[in-house]
């Protein structure tokens, strides 16, 4: 592990496209994701486009669902490097 080298940050990701880009993974629809969690299709295309903010609350519910950190979500572009030289 001695040449393990962190991932650097490659593109910038906005909370709505991290969102998008996670249930596509998944290979969920909008329709499939408004199901397991319960928050309507018409406001999960409006998080997914940016319209709408997250919040903590819906994040959590949604990470539930993406099976991933609610940081992952709120946090897209958080780089450990620059968060630990603070």
């Amino acid at each position: 592990m001695k040449e393990f080298h962190p991932a650097k940050k490659r593109v910038e990701v906005s909370v709505g496209e991290s969102v998008r880009v996670l249930r596509e993974l998944q290979e969920l629809s909008q329709n499939d994701l408004a199901g397991l969690t319960g928050i309507p299709q018409s406001t999960i295309s409006a998080i997914e486009n940016d319209r709408v903010r997250l919040g903590v609350e819906r994040a959590k519910v949604l990470a539930r669902a993406l099976k991933c950190h609610p940081g992952v979500l709120v946090f897209p572009g958080w780089n450990v490097e620059l968060a630990n030289a603070a």
